[in-house]
């Protein structure tokens, strides 16, 4: 299988073998598999204070006692349940300390000791990742993800695309191996998120877009960075997640020649 390796004007100055990993089977399962694990291994544990609606002066104590003040739920149609004593005046014998009194308790609150991880054998992160590399190689995998384009897949770029460090130069680019389209749809389909995400930093959530994969960063990240749903990342680095958003595989893909080369030491095919 070969793939053109084009100039940053579009122009193809040479054709390129492409590695074994470009032949891997699409396993939507196992790319799935991966996925949902990045997902659940980013989650912080979390839960309530463990005296939280509990640090009332509350107790019960149902002993008939002459004399006593703490016999006041006896025959007077109370329930016996824990009450607030030694305060004063309108606390005093208020239920407290369990789930159904006001200011109480969760009765099954979350627990932070609660396993939110999940583990995925070595293999079959692997062999995901190469499944993901194969399908951004399929024009039909990456225009049933609703990428917009018209290159040929794969498309390859000369090393220099790495050393670019403005983000009209990179919009040029994009414009000439004809991935643009994609990068305008993203920018079209952004929406406000509705919710506490807007005090959080995530006021809006963007589509996914092209991914630029280099072998080494000189200079690409500061360009690209502001474009809308595009990713940039170096080919060690590389996972389902970013290869496959939303565990749907297909992402429409920028590699340079030296990531494409990189590719036959770190993802071999047994």
């Amino acid at each position: 299988m070969k793939a053109a390796v084009r100039d940053l004007q579009g122009n193809v100055v040479e054709e390129i073998e492409l590695p074994e990993v470009f032949s891997t089977p699409v396993r939507e399962d196992i790319i799935r598999r991966a996925v949902k694990a990045a997902w659940a291994n980013r989650l912080q544990p979390y839960g309530p204070r463990p005296m939280a609606g509990r640090d009332y002066a509350a107790f019960t104590d149902n002993r008939r006692r002459v004399g006593s003040p703490l016999n006041h739920t006896i025959n007077v149609g109370h329930a016996r349940l824990p009450r607030v004593h030694f305060r004063r005046y309108l606390l005093y014998g208020f239920v407290a300390n369990v789930p159904q009194a006001r200011g109480g308790p969760k009765a099954h609150p979350p627990k932070v000791e609660k396993k939110l991880w999940e583990k995925v054998n070595k293999k079959e992160r692997r062999l995901a990742i190469r499944s993901a590399i194969a399908a951004t190689a399929s024009s039909e995998w990456v225009s049933g993800r609703g990428h917009r384009f018209s290159a040929d897949l794969p498309v390859v770029v000369v090393d220099d695309l790495e050393s670019v460090s403005k983000t009209s130069e990179i919009k040029k680019i994009l414009e000439a191996l004809g991935v643009w389209e994609d990068v305008e749809r993203a920018y079209s389909k952004r929406r406000r998120r509705a919710g506490k995400g807007e005090r959080r930093g995530r006021a809006y959530k963007v589509p996914k877009s092209v991914l630029i994969v280099v072998s080494k960063n000189r200079g690409i990240y500061r360009a690209a960075r502001n474009l809308p749903g595009v990713d940039v990342v170096e080919v060690r680095n590389l996972n389902a997640e970013l290869l496959a958003p939303g565990a749907h595989p297909g992402r429409l893909t920028v590699w340079t020649k030296s990531a494409i080369e990189a590719l036959n030491n770190l993802f071999v095919v047994s």
